[in-house]
């Protein structure tokens, strides 16, 4: 039985722990070949060691185009083309209004935005028709938290750039969706719980399943957004959070 992704090069920034890794390894699976980004060598090696099947790590910062130049040399090299973006490399941190200060502002937007924009970017002169790009957007993208302005003003804006670049796609046959997590068991999270008494009781009670994703639910979205499942799919944000903003 063939593969979903069987041959297909796909890109995945961020892709050596958490949402990215676990899609990383369900792409290889399904029989892509998998490359993926990182700003630690020694951890990129070890997430190459998990995903296995011959997925090919490339060192760098999306926040520093140069690096995103290195990563589509390297696959204009290899095979010539990309057949899915997974731009998911982000962070997060927290300040109080009256508490962010530039560089701050500078290094959530510098890596969840301008990085957003040009691993797309620089990936489209190699990608042709029946291509799709998934963005990692989150749930904080339209809720209100506390002290995540700038987080969350982020995933916003990763939110509009999925409607305007189906537009600007959609002669070149190119679908943009977004994946939009709400709390996962990422080691961020698990570190988060560790020190922070009573938080995952309150996300427990808040989320109407009752518990946190696993990475591997995430991934499976954003499998259905990149395959010819969601071939009618454009411009959508698919919200993976236990009906956390819905309900």
């Amino acid at each position: 039985m063939a593969k979903r992704f069987d041959k297909k090069v796909v890109v995945i920034t961020g892709g050596t722990d958490g949402i990215g890794l676990a899609t990383a390894k369900a792409f290889a699976a399904e029989g892509a070949h998998v490359y993926v980004t990182g700003r630690r060598q020694e951890r990129l090696e070890e997430a190459l060691e998990e995903i296995a099947n011959g997925a090919i790590g490339v060192q760098g910062d999306v926040s520093d185009p140069s690096d995103l130049d290195r990563l589509y040399a390297r696959i204009k090299q290899d095979h010539g083309r990309v057949d899915v973006v997974f731009a998911n490399a982000g962070i997060s941190e927290s300040a109080p209004i009256g508490g962010i200060e530039e560089d701050h502002f500078d290094r959530v937007f510098g890596i969840n935005v301008k990085g957003t924009v040009f691993t797309v970017q620089k990936a489209l002169p190699l990608m042709s028709a029946g291509g799709a790009v998934v963005l990692t957007g989150s749930g904080a993208g339209s809720k209100g938290f506390a002290n995540l302005s700038v987080y969350s003003a982020t995933k916003a804006a990763i939110r509009s750039f999925a409607r305007t670049w189906t537009v600007d796609l959609k002669s070149r046959g190119i679908r943009v969706n977004v994946v939009s997590p709400g709390m996962v068991l990422t080691p961020a999270m698990q570190t988060y719980l560790q020190n922070n008494a009573g938080a995952e009781e309150w996300m427990k009670q808040a989320i109407p399943f009752g518990r946190l994703a696993e990475t591997a639910e995430v991934a499976k979205a954003v499998l259905f957004l990149a395959s010819d499942e969601s071939s009618f799919v454009g411009g959508e944000e698919l919200l993976v959070d236990g009906g956390f903003v819905a309900v």
